[in-house]
C-alpha cells in the first residue's frame, strides 16, 4: 500500500509500505492493505511503518489521517525522522515549554497550543532515545 507524509513544508515521506501505525486522537491504530475507508484525526506521538520486514518511525504533530483503497495520506504539521532530531534543542523547547505553562496564565486556547508542543517535543524524544534502549 502506498503511504504519504505531507506537511506544511514538504512531503515528507512518499513509497510503498507493508503496514502503518498512527496515533490516532483515541489511541493507536493499525493500517493494512484493503483496510476500510476511514478518515480521523492524529494526536502528537509516533507514526511507525513496516517496509521489507523492517520499521521505521517518525514523530508526527497533529492532523489528519485518510485510508482509502490501497492508500494511506497523512498531513500533519510535523514529521520527523530520528536523524533529523536535535535532542538537546527538543528539550530546551520542552523546558521553556514547561515553564510557561506553570509561570504564566495562559487562555484556553494559548494552554492547548503550549501542551501540543510539549506533546510533539515527547514524541521526538521519545523516538531519538529509542535507539539508544535498543
Amino acid at each position: 500500500m502506498r503511504l504519504d507524509i505531507v506537511t506544511p513544508e514538504k512531503r515528507a515521506f512518499s513509497d510503498e509500505v507493508d503496514s502503518v501505525v498512527v496515533p490516532g486522537i483515541e489511541g493507536e491504530m493499525g493500517i493494512l492493505p484493503a483496510h476500510a475507508p476511514l478518515v480521523t484525526t492524529l494526536h502528537p506521538g509516533e507514526l511507525r511503518y513496516m517496509k521489507g520486514g523492517e520499521e521505521e518511525s517518525l514523530a508526527i504533530g497533529t492532523g489528519v489521517v485518510e485510508i482509502s483503497h490501497d492508500n494511506v495520506s497523512v498531513i500533519t504539521d510535523m514529521a520527523v525522522e530520528e536523524a533529523e532530531i536535535d535532542e538537546a534543542a527538543v528539550e530546551e523547547a520542552l523546558a521553556r515549554a514547561e515553564k510557561a505553562l506553570a509561570e504564566e496564565d495562559h487562555g484556553a486556547e494559548e494552554v492547548a497550543a503550549v501542551q501540543a508542543m510539549i506533546q510533539k517535543s515527547l514524541a521526538q524524544l521519545h523516538i531519538k532515545r529509542r535507539r539508544r534502549r535498543l
